[in-house]
């Protein structure tokens, strides 16, 4: 089927971004650039219907359409007027966003589509600037630093506290729980809290008790995406890895320590020009899918956590 990339004016605007938090978090500037270029269209993400809450923060989306990922979207609406593919760099992602019939198409060039124009997949690029540059492409122009949330309606169930977010989506990227327990024990002149999914609740749980903190401070498990969004944002600082609750912490502007390894943070990082977000790299890439913790991340010491956080803190706080 082909398609082109100059839709009619007024309609639906399907995007696709069936990800995680944190792949949401940084496509927010090129949802803003959508919604500016189309003011008088509905936008609807195809996304993940747990990330919800957060759509609702970044005031650019009008409808979420629950989709898990790839092959499961399902439009039962009329033909959209334009779909945005902020997925990925096809075919599959491509092929989804084709079964809607759109009148035009977004996306990166594929050999699998050749009917599909696009711009080359930009291989090594910043997340941020992988799809403003792919809006700008197609004319639409896009504010790579529009990265903020709306702040939360839902109270922080512990504000002012330290976030130590030890858990991570592959092993590559989990520093040790020993390290991070030594982190929060030397930040323990804060409420210090422990996050992470349910799953990830017994590493929450070794990380508190490692770091001689009661059982009330792990609230891995025990809150939702809304919760913990209330969470970083109230948060006088978010120790982490690379993970979605790092791009929390930028969003929402929270000081944070963000540790990284196997991928640089030039590729997922917080932008440079925002001073309240370090970024710990060793300068070292390697597998990020591998089943232990990557040697380059090993390199990163809870001096060097610690070092960061005693400059983000507010004066007089002891660390």
């Amino acid at each position: 089927m082909a398609v082109t990339s100059s839709p009619p004016e007024r309609g639906t605007v399907l995007v696709l971004r069936a990800l995680g938090l944190g792949d949401l978090l940084t496509a927010v500037p090129a949802l803003r650039a959508l919604r500016r270029a189309r003011p008088g269209d509905r936008l609807v993400l195809a996304a993940p219907d747990a990330l919800r809450p957060l759509a609702s923060l970044s005031a650019t989306v009008d409808e979420l359409l629950p989709t898990p990922g790839l092959g499961a979207l399902d439009w039962r609406g009329e033909p959209p007027a334009l779909a945005v593919n902020l997925h990925g760099s096809g075919p599959e992602s491509i092929a989804d966003l084709l079964t809607t019939r759109p009148a035009g198409l977004i996306t990166h060039r594929h050999p699998g589509h050749p009917d599909v124009p696009g711009p080359e997949w930009p291989a090594g690029a910043h997340e941020v600037d992988r799809w403003c540059s792919l809006l700008e492409w197609h004319g639409i122009p896009a504010d790579r630093t529009d990265l903020g949330l709306a702040e939360p309606d839902t109270p922080s169930p512990a504000p002012g506290a330290v976030v130590i977010h030890p858990g991570a989506a592959y092993p590559a990227r989990r520093w040790p729980a020993e390290r991070f327990a030594e982190v929060a024990r030397a930040l323990s002149g804060h409420p210090v809290i422990v996050t992470g999914s349910d799953a990830e609740r017994p590493l929450a749980e070794q990380v508190a008790a490692l770091a001689g903190l009661p059982p009330e401070s792990v609230l891995a498990g025990r809150t939702g995406l809304d919760g913990l969004s209330a969470l970083v944002a109230g948060a006088a600082l978010v120790v982490c890895g690379d993970t979605g609750v790092g791009h929390l912490a930028t969003a929402f502007g929270t000081p944070s320590v963000l540790l990284f390894g196997p991928t640089p943070p030039h590729r997922w990082g917080p932008p440079p020009e925002r001073p309240r977000h370090v970024a710990l790299w060793a300068g070292i890439e390697g597998d990020p899918f591998a089943e232990r913790p990557d040697p380059g991340l090993l390199r990163l010491t809870p001096r060097d956590v610690l070092s960061a956080a005693r400059r983000l803190l507010p004066e007089g706080t002891h660390v």
